[in-house]
């Protein structure tokens, strides 16, 4: 999926909440509004997309305060010391999770301010078709390959 893809997606999911895209978009970027195709082009290059993403406005849209929502959490590995100690390894699968909880756009806001990739993180909450077969399917380990979404997260789309 790439960034513009994404991005649409996030957008779609705001605006459904109550979030007015174009007006944002004029009052936040210094950019005229020509059509959405180009708004969402010029958002998806470079770190443009976090004006988004950090946008008090945005989140609150997204993140319904007290409202359920779903998200992933991600297939995880470790270790762990049995009782007789010996050294246990832990494969977790991915699975959805719900949760609700007041002011959580300011809880999410301040997550995706700690992450390298922020996209990343939100792109948990978006709840596809696609993301539904990961979680779903048995979770094969690949070992020094690239994630694919993840490098189209952080390449620019031209």
């Amino acid at each position: 999926m790439t960034r513009g893809e994404l991005l649409h997606l996030l957008i779609g999911q705001g605006r459904t909440r109550g979030f007015e895209f174009r007006r944002w978009f004029v009052q936040n970027t210094g950019e005229t509004w020509s059509s959405y195709a180009e708004a969402l082009q010029w958002l998806a290059k470079g770190k443009r997309a976090q004006m988004l993403l950090f946008s008090h406005e945005f989140a609150k849209s997204f993140f319904q305060s007290g409202e359920r929502i779903q998200y992933v959490v991600e297939p995880q590995t470790f270790e762990r010391v049995t009782a007789n100690g010996q050294s246990l390894t832990v494969n977790r699968k991915a699975h959805l999770r719900h949760s609700s909880r007041e002011d959580v756009w300011r809880f999410h806001l301040r997550e995706m301010a700690v992450r390298a990739e922020p996209l990343h993180y939100i792109r948990r909450f978006l709840i596809t078709e696609e993301t539904m077969a990961a979680v779903s399917r048995p979770t094969v380990q690949v070992v020094d390959e690239d994630d694919y979404d993840n490098e189209n997260l952080v390449r620019e789309t031209a």
